[in-house]
C-alpha cells in the first residue's frame, strides 16, 4: 500500500510540474551585451506599409548619449537601436516607424493558459500587438509603461510586434526600444503516460480502499 501511495504521489507531482512553466522565448532587449546585435528582435524599418530596411537592433552602451535622457541600462535589459551608432539622428522630414518583432513558440503547451506581463519604454512612442491585436501603447523614454496579455495566444508560433514611432525632428533624433518581461506562465500539455500513471494509481488506490472496507 505504501509503495502504491508513493507511486501515485510521484505521478501527481509529475502532473503538477508539467502544468506550471514560464514561456520560453520571451526575452528582454539587449541581453547579448552592449554593441552586439539583438538577434531575438527582428527590426523592420517602415514607411507606411513599405519596408525600407530589415535587420536586427543593436544593444546600446551605458555611457553614450542618449543615455541619459533615456532610462539607464541595467543587468536585466538594455536599449536597442536601429544602428550600432546609438546616437544616430533619424526622421528629419517625417515620422519614422521601426518594428521590433519577437516570436515565441507554444507548441506542446496549452495556449489558452498562457499569460505574461512586462514593462517597456520607447523613443518616442510604441504600440505593442500580440498576433495582430493591440495590447498596449505608450509614449516616453524616461519612465516605464506596463504591458501584458492573458489571451489571444496561438497554439504554435506567436508574434509580438513593438512598433516604435520616432517623431520628426531636424536633428538629434535617435530611436530606441527597451523591453523587460516581469513574469510569464503557461501550462504544459501532459504526456499520455502521465495521465495513464495517474489514473491507474488512483484506480488501484480506490480498489484497495474498497477491499479494506469489505
Amino acid at each position: 500500500m505504501k509503495k502504491l501511495t508513493l507511486a501515485v504521489t510521484l505521478a501527481l507531482a509529475t502532473f503538477a510540474s508539467a502544468q506550471a512553466a514560464g514561456i520560453n522565448g520571451l526575452v528582454n532587449t539587449g541581453t547579448g551585451g552592449s554593441g552586439t546585435q539583438d538577434l531575438n528582435y527582428e527590426l523592420t524599418v517602415l514607411q507606411g506599409t513599405t519596408v525600407l530596411a530589415s535587420n536586427h537592433g543593436y544593444a546600446a552602451f551605458d555611457n553614450i548619449w542618449p543615455i541619459s535622457p533615456w532610462l539607464a541600462n541595467s543587468a536585466d535589459s538594455k536599449w536597442i537601436t536601429p544602428t550600432a551608432a546609438q546616437g544616430d539622428s533619424f526622421d528629419s522630414s517625417s515620422n519614422g516607424l521601426y518594428r521590433f518583432q519577437l516570436k515565441f513558440d507554444l507548441t506542446g503547451f496549452n495556449a489558452a493558459s498562457a499569460s505574461f506581463a512586462g514593462r517597456f519604454a520607447a523613443d518616442n512612442a510604441a504600440s505593442i500587438t500580440l498576433n495582430g491585436t493591440q495590447i498596449a501603447n505608450a509614449t516616453g523614454f524616461s519612465s516605464w509603461s506596463s504591458f501584458g496579455a492573458a489571451s489571444g495566444f496561438n497554439a504554435g508560433v506567436n508574434t509580438l510586434n513593438f512598433d516604435v514611432l520616432n517623431w520628426q525632428q531636424s536633428g538629434g533624433n535617435p530611436a530606441g526600444l527597451r523591453v523587460e518581461f516581469t513574469q510569464s506562465n503557461i501550462a504544459a500539455v501532459p504526456e499520455p503516460e502521465t495521465y495513464g500513471m495517474l489514473l491507474a494509481g488512483l484506480g488501484l488506490l480506490g480498489f484497495v480502499a474498497r477491499r479494506r472496507k469489505a
